[in-house]
């Protein structure tokens, strides 16, 4: 498997953009439990708060944790294939310098040119009221992949406070082969068409539900690592990629048990096949559960009745919960 993280950087590198380290998962930003997205670093450029950095556009590939707060995917992670409670997001950002046009001409070249994606494959949506970006996006894929939707869908926002913007989305097609939900057309809720990378046009700042402009537009971008590893590899659940095998193999081991990948249980028929996946869904929960446990605790944080420490236990404990499911 190729080495996306280095690709991804080497790519934004070769166009001016410094690479920046990780920060850690814990914010000095009382508005914020955990990192919990690539552009938190950033926050204070964004909002005009510390002086636009030289060079004015930055890349990096941050470890995030989603399990606490605004957004919290704890509970859906081992059931669905793209929730994690750890996960690190590939992102491109721009404090002042480009905006639209280059960010969805960087996205198109770096997801066609570099990772190769079939552009038969690809679909875009954007904000129902950004004109701009659906005349921007049909000079590289017809109008016909192009869909507009609302702020629920397209419009990004880290926290209650603090910067903000419309955003468009990239979208692959998986195939038809193992989606058979009414939900599994562009725009559905199916899991067909795999969102991949949110560009995000940083155009305000938000505070007390009030949204003014910020003093230069700038560009967030994110692209999941772990999505984009499992659509390279052609597998249906994120938990199923290279990324995750030495942690299913090592529970395999500790459990006696077999984790068996998404597209296998689809093709079963056999009468244990429910059991079988309540046995996957538990190998994931804990592959997840102690990537986070382990990154929290070396990064300073301790179990607790409250706070940070709280959601750390409740991480383990869900964990030692699927531990015991599997004897």
């Amino acid at each position: 498997m190729r080495d996306i993280r280095q690709l991804y950087l080497d790519f934004f590198a070769q166009r001016g953009h410094k690479i920046y380290d990780s920060m850690p998962l814990v914010p000095d930003d009382a508005s914020l439990l955990f990192t919990n997205a690539g552009m938190v670093q950033f926050k204070d450029i964004f909002t005009g708060k510390i002086p636009i950095p030289t060079p004015p556009k930055a890349t990096s590939s941050q470890l995030c944790i989603r399990a606490g707060g605004k957004h919290n995917d704890l509970e859906n992670v081992g059931y669905t294939a793209r929730h994690h409670t750890l996960f690190e997001m590939l992102g491109n950002f721009s404090f002042g310098n480009y905006f639209k046009k280059d960010a969805i001409a960087y996205a198109w070249e770096f997801v066609t040119q570099v990772l190769g994606f079939d552009k038969s494959l690809l679909y875009v949506t954007i904000h129902e009221s950004d004109d701009e970006s659906f005349s921007l996006w049909c000079e590289h894929i017809s109008p016909e992949r192009i869909k507009r939707m609302g702020d629920k869908d397209n419009f990004w926002q880290m926290g209650d406070t603090g910067p903000c913007g419309p955003c468009s989305e990239i979208y692959v097609d998986q195939g038809a082969e193992f989606f058979h939900s009414s939900e599994d057309y562009f725009g559905g809720e199916g899991d067909r068409f795999l969102e991949i990378w949110n560009l995000v046009f940083m155009q305000y700042e938000q505070k007390d539900g009030i949204r003014t402009p910020l003093p230069k537009p700038s560009i967030d971008t994110g692209m999941g690592l772990e999505r984009v590893v499992a659509l390279l590899e052609k597998k249906l659940n994120n938990f199923d990629t290279s990324l995750f095998a030495p942690l299913m193999k090592s529970i395999e081991n500790l459990t006696n048990k077999r984790y068996y990948h998404e597209d296998e249980l689809l093709k079963m028929t056999d009468s244990n096949v429910g059991e079988l996946r309540h046995t996957s869904a538990s190998f994931r929960v804990i592959a997840d559960h102690a990537r986070s446990v382990a990154f929290l605790l070396a990064q300073g944080v301790n179990f607790d009745r409250e706070g940070r420490g709280y959601v750390l236990r409740r991480i383990l404990r869900r964990a030692v919960r699927h531990g015991y499911l599997l004897g």
